[in-house]
């Protein structure tokens, strides 16, 4: 399967974020928008402080999200932007008006599986 195919139901949905932390934890958060873009998946930083300390010392999550009764998870690496073209990116989005939008996550895609 592949990002695209999917593409508008993560975009529309709300999506569970899971890293590990550096003692192997699991952590999981909920994020209200994730864009599709390039092939990349792009998150907003507006308040992950526990999932950005997560991401400095593994870099890897997954996804997962759900429609009806379909589902998907998305294994991914993250690169995390605090300036640059992708903090700009998700500073224009109109999601983030009147966020913070500290910084982005920005997600290659390395497995993408339906669960359901």
């Amino acid at each position: 399967m592949k990002l695209e195919d999917i593409k508008d139901k993560l975009e529309k949905a709300t999506v569970s974020v899971a890293t590990v932390t550096s003692e192997n934890k699991p952590h999981s958060i909920a994020i209200m928008y994730a864009k599709v873009n390039g092939g990349k998946i792009i998150i907003t930083n507006n308040y992950m402080n526990s999932t950005i300390k997560n991401l400095e010392s593994n870099p890897y999550v997954s996804l997962v999200f759900w429609e009806g009764e379909s589902g998907w998870r998305i294994d991914g690496k993250v690169t995390y932007f605090d300036s640059g073209d992708w903090l700009d990116f998700v500073k224009s989005l109109p999601e983030n008006d009147g966020e913070p939008a500290r910084g982005a996550l920005v997600i290659d895609i390395e497995n993408v599986k339906e669960l359901g």
